[in-house]
């Protein structure tokens, strides 16, 4: 029987309100980082199907979770597109050579690295219940190129941003090859046991109007669109952090079955722009997490209340932090299951 998430992703609005949350296998955790401190680096545990299947299950023994989110990283994506990539110890993602001193043709493309990401899937979807609805993601293509140009994060994607003025041939033909291996990435997952699909656009909010529909929008929409011609019973979740106003158009035109919301935006102001019965993910803001009392109870409750008359999965607006207690996240358990 499927779980109240997958039913809530699928538009039927659930009497209990599901629950997951973004990075819920991670660094908060002592037992992942028992496991981690014993197997050795982060890229090593997302290439180790065993130990990661494990790590997406663990927030499932401790909390219930009604989703299990793959442990995996946005940059596998380019990883099996042959760019170098290295996860350095207080310094977050290397990416080698960057698309500012090479070119895509210059990669040798390796799709066996989401060989073992698969397995991963398929072992996590036999380690849980019925119940437990099996997430898959990938990164959106915009937030991955800014990645891939400049070789690393950065404030503001100011080196994306700068090669979509200047050559925006270039980078569209950036974004086109990303949205082909992504499209074919979501559908292997899919194929190994995910029941629902989450697109993580975390630099979205960093582009103007314009750019935001051509950037955002436009490949997006491609994605949703080939993976429901293969897929069509599989829920996307689109996350477009940092929308803001842009939203409603994200809603409308990238053909996502869910929305995913930021800390930032107003949860009765989503309500009344997003289409009537559109299901809604996220919004409660980690940072109110990892500090705890009693704001948290009252927030959750807004939140609920804001979204009472649609279908409804609680999340927060971003990751987990990796100091938030423990506690904390049992507090909020308590306050949404009632």
């Amino acid at each position: 029987m499927p779980g109240i998430l997958l039913e809530t992703l699928k538009g039927t609005k659930q009497e209990k309100v599901p629950i997951w949350l973004m990075r819920q296998a991670g660094r908060y955790l002592p037992e992942y980082r028992e496991l981690r401190a014993e197997k050795g680096g982060f890229l090593e545990l997302v290439y180790d199907s065993e130990a990661a299947a494990e790590i997406t299950v663990q927030p499932i023994r401790r909390f219930g979770f009604d989703g299990a989110i793959l442990f995996s990283d946005i940059l596998i994506v380019p990883h099996a597109m042959g760019q170098g990539l290295a996860f350095l110890a207080g310094e977050g993602p290397k990416l080698s050579p960057t698309l500012l001193e090479a070119k895509l043709e210059d990669f040798t493309a390796a799709p066996e690295r989401f060989d073992p990401i698969y397995e991963t899937v398929r072992l996590t979807r036999g380690m849980i219940s019925d119940e437990v609805t099996m997430l898959g993601f990938a990164g959106s293509p915009w937030t991955v190129a800014t990645y891939m140009i400049a070789g690393e994060g950065s404030k503001d994607q100011g080196p994306a941003r700068l090669l979509a003025y200047r050559d925006p041939a270039r980078l569209q033909a950036i974004l086109d090859a990303i949205v082909d291996v992504t499209i074919g990435y979501l559908r292997g997952q899919i194929d190994a046991g995910a029941e629902a699909v989450q697109l993580f656009d975390s630099w979205a909010g960093s582009l103007a109007p314009g750019e935001f529909e051509r950037w955002v929008i436009a490949p997006n929409a491609k994605i949703v669109s080939a993976v429901k011609q293969s897929h069509p019973d599989t829920p996307i979740i689109g996350f477009p952090k940092g929308a803001g106003a842009k939203l409603p158009s994200y809603a409308r035109e990238t053909g996502v079955d869910a929305i995913g919301m930021d800390e930032t935006l107003d949860p009765d102001w989503v309500h009344s722009v997003l289409p009537d019965g559109m299901p809604v993910q996220g919004n409660f803001d980690p940072l109110l997490l990892e500090a705890g009392g009693d704001a948290v109870g009252a927030r959750a409750k807004l939140i609920l209340r804001a979204f009472a008359e649609r279908p409804h999965v609680f999340n927060l607006g971003h990751g987990i932090g990796q100091f938030t207690p423990i506690e904390h996240v049992e507090s909020l358990l308590e306050t949404i299951r009632g």
